[in-house]
This record gives C-alpha cells, structure tokens and sequence, in this order.
C-alpha cells in the first residue's frame, strides 16, 4: 500500500530501529521510514514510497 505512486497518510503504532516505523494501514501493518520526520506513535505521517514525507496536524 505505502509504495504506490499516492501518499497515503497512516498512523505510526511504534518506532524502530535506523529510522523506521511500524505504521497501520488499510491492509495492515507495514515498515516505513521515518528519518525525515519526528514522528512519535499515535501520529498520522503522510507515507510517499515508503518513506514519510509529513506528519498530519490536526
């Protein structure tokens, strides 16, 4: 889901290790990168090719 050609905005369930996340999607969790943003859990981050181009504020 999160290496198509859209961003998708998904919600970071926990960090990991060399800056990636485990994040909840519409066909269940995957890894993404989180090196360009400070994302925390809890957080919706807009996912772009795997990797997390913006954290959604509300």
């Amino acid at each position: 889901m999160t290496c198509s050609d859209e961003v998708v905005a998904v919600e970071v369930l926990r960090l990991l290790d060399d800056g990636l996340a485990a994040v909840a999607t519409e066909s269940g969790e995957e890894v993404v990168s989180v090196a360009l943003v400070s994302a925390c859990p809890g957080d919706t981050v807009l996912v772009h090719a795997g990797e997390s181009i913006g954290i959604v504020k509300e």
